[in-house]
């Protein structure tokens, strides 16, 4: 049985989060697909464009899983932080004008954070560093 940490809910609770911003995210672009009457070809079309145009969501869940073994807290505020810049990036979609998505730049930086927590549990886990907890 894997034993993790009781900060490890707040991981939990940082993917719940990123969950339930894809899921507005997505409803805003049914509405929007709707107002504008933008027509798509296929319903495998429609669930790509409103789930899954998050490129990184995937990445995103995984490296805030693998990193917040061993470092839930910094994962947890890295994960956070790709939250608020995804929801930076959205509103800056909203206004029309390209220069104001760049705001959501953060999210990037948080992301490959948690790429370099998720890599430094990997090499925590295999042993090939000392175990000592960054967080």
């Amino acid at each position: 049985m894997a034993v993790f940490s009781k900060e490890y809910g707040f991981v939990i609770l940082t993917g719940a989060a990123g969950f339930i911003l894809v899921t507005h995210l997505a409803v805003n672009v049914s509405k929007a697909r709707k107002k504008y009457n933008v027509e798509v070809s296929s319903p495998f079309h429609i669930t790509f464009f409103l789930i899954f145009r998050l490129e990184v969501y995937p990445s995103f869940l995984f490296f805030l899983a693998t990193g917040g073994i061993y470092h839930p807290r910094i994962s947890t505020g890295l994960g956070v932080a790709w939250i608020l810049g995804r929801i930076l990036y959205a509103h800056g979609y909203y206004t029309g004008d390209p220069k104001n998505r760049m705001r959501g730049a953060v999210s990037s930086a948080a992301l490959i954070g948690l790429v370099g927590a998720g890599v430094y549990s990997a090499f925590q886990q295999l042993g090939w560093i000392c175990c000592r907890q960054l967080s």
